[in-house]
């Protein structure tokens, strides 16, 4: 399994604890916040297919109803501090790829605690495009199995127009264009399949084979010290891990 999809996984399945919880939900509010804003203003997510996303991300996250209508509210406040987009690129230990997407009010702040990051675990920041080649933009849907197989998901899936499936233990992946993922996602759930979420990603299509433990604890450290970062919102890597590495470490 891939880096993105494996490191989600990982943390779905050891949970968060409280003061991370706090962290996400503070980034849950700026991703609704921005795509308020990106949105021309628009607060209503059913004419806004950024915030759909957004607001379905907080809701799977358990975040307050009050506290996404707060962010909703905050979005168009004039006296709002401005948030910005910024993507970074570069090399994790190892070699493997690395895209950081953050939200920022101060982006040489925030530039400067990515970079320490990668420079204090073995990794070393690239400039612009120098890995973006390797990602491609997708909707990833994440269903729970419930006792079916792969090829039963697989057979349910198969008049959706999905691009691609991925096994991820007890749940399944099933890959969409970005333009698809709400569409077939509400398919999906018509046909008896169980959503748990339901993203737009950056999925690599040249992976990095890590089959050294050692190596594959470096490149989870890593990851997870990059997204503990205030401002980092997501965090995509084309880290290719056994399954066996991971689940020998937990």
């Amino acid at each position: 399994m891939s880096g993105h999809s494996k490191w989600a996984t990982i943390k779905r399945q050891k949970g968060a604890n409280d003061a991370k919880r706090g962290q996400l939900f503070t980034k849950l509010s700026k991703a609704i916040t921005i795509a308020v804003r990106q949105g021309g203003g628009v607060g209503d997510p059913e004419s806004n297919f950024r915030l759909r996303l957004a607001i379905e991300a907080a809701r799977t996250a358990n975040m307050p109803k009050e506290n996404i209508e707060r962010a909703i509210q905050r979005a168009s406040g004039k006296q709002e501090v401005a948030l910005e987009e910024a993507t970074y690129e570069g090399f994790g230990p190892g070699g493997f790829s690395v895209v950081v997407e953050a939200f920022t009010d101060n982006k040489l702040r925030t530039v400067s605690e990515v970079k320490n990051v990668f420079n204090k675990n073995g990794g070393s920041m690239g400039a612009q495009g120098s890995v973006m080649y390797q990602f491609e933009k997708k909707g990833v849907i994440t269903v729970e199995k419930n006792g079916k197989s792969l090829d039963d998901i697989f057979l349910i899936a198969a008049d959706s127009s999905v691009d691609d499936i991925e096994d991820a233990g007890s749940e399944v992946l099933l890959y969409t264009k970005p333009e698809d993922v709400t569409k077939i996602k509400d398919e999906l759930s018509k046909n008896g399949l169980t959503v748990t979420t339901f993203e737009l990603i950056f999925r690599p299509v040249v992976n990095n084979a890590i089959s050294d433990k050692v190596l594959a604890e470096k490149a989870l450290s890593f990851i997870d010290k990059l997204e503990s970062l205030d401002d980092v919102q997501r965090v995509y890597a084309n880290f290719d891990i056994p399954d066996e590495l991971v689940e020998d470490g937990k």
